[in-house]
């Protein structure tokens, strides 16, 4: 029950802080966006650097790069999680924080997807029409933007696939940000080298309240990943799914509130659509984990 609590606890600190990322970034400003992303790589990487000191997981660290097949993993999980940062910090600070959250919203969707096209997994009818609405979505939102939804479909699609990638390589949230951390750090302080060469850098040249925030994106990263790590431990998937729905809920709250997007009656029709397709699809997987559940109780009493 303690760890159930404390879990809870953790996955939803977790999410909160994810959802309050939008109010985040532009506190960065004049840092621009690519900027603000290789800020939050180099920071990333010394404050992970504490923790393994912290924590003497320094070995646990070194035994990653004896695998090449992890090491390949992690590699491509860092270039997807740096598309996923810095289009998330694009939409936060260009007035897309709206679009951006129904990245969130339609990542389950995707993920389903991604398990059906490249695991080869077979879904449901329930999961097959949630997909099916969110395509549909997808579309009307598309002929109002009068574009496609690029920000959002990239933050659903890469973070799936930062996800898939993550449970290929198999390692602790902590060890693997370093390892994803490191492997960008050299391209990310090569583009602040240049910035600083051109007399554009932001760091160090607007006060320290600048600095200390860009070298604050660290901790707000690493932070919520450790929270999650500590959910996942303590919590069942299911709970674990639910709680995801936290960040995005927040996000479109702020955007519609604070930052005063534009919400016209298509796009209400395409976000309810998309809420619509995430009931019909939790439901689904709450009704086939209790049908897992019963199976395996008869057979315990069998």
């Amino acid at each position: 029950m303690n760890d159930s609590r404390s879990g809870l606890a953790m996955g939803a600190g977790a999410y909160l802080c994810w959802g309050l990322f939008p109010l985040y970034w532009p506190l960065l400003d004049p840092a621009g966006s690519i900027e603000a992303l290789s800020h939050r790589i180099v920071w990333s990487l010394v404050f992970v650097a504490l923790l393994l000191t912290v924590t003497h997981r320094w070995g646990a660290f070194r035994a990653i790069w004896s695998d090449r097949r992890r090491v390949g993993f992690l590699a491509l999980a860092a270039v997807v999680i740096t598309i996923n940062w810095g289009t998330f910090i694009y939409g936060v600070t260009h007035d897309k924080v709206i679009e951006t959250s129904l990245g969130y919203f339609i990542n389950p969707l995707v993920t389903v997807l991604l398990g059906v096209f490249v695991l080869h997994e077979t879904l449901r009818r329930a999961q097959w029409v949630a997909v099916a609405i969110g395509a549909v979505a997808v579309i009307i939102l598309t002929i109002d933007y009068g574009r496609l939804p690029y920000v959002a479909l990239t933050v659903a699609f890469s973070f799936a696939t930062y996800g898939f990638l993550k449970k290929k390589a198999q390692l602790g949230a902590v060890e693997a940000l370093g390892a994803e951390t490191l492997l960008l750090t050299p391209i990310a302080l090569v583009y602040l080298g240049v910035l600083e060469a051109n007399g554009t850098l932001s760091f160090g040249h607007q006060g320290v309240p600048n600095a200390l925030l860009l070298a604050g994106t660290g901790i707000v990263t690493a932070i919520p990943l450790l929270l999650f790590g500590g959910a996942a431990t303590r919590l069942r998937l299911t709970s674990i799914g639910l709680l995801q729905y936290l960040a995005p809920i927040l996000q479109f709250i702020f955007g519609l509130i604070l930052f005063h997007e534009a919400m016209t009656t298509a796009r209400w029709v395409g976000f309810v659509l998309v809420w619509i397709a995430l009931v019909i699809f939790t439901v689904d997987v709450l009704g086939g984990r209790r049908r897992v559940l019963h199976r395996a109780a008869e057979n315990v009493a069998a």
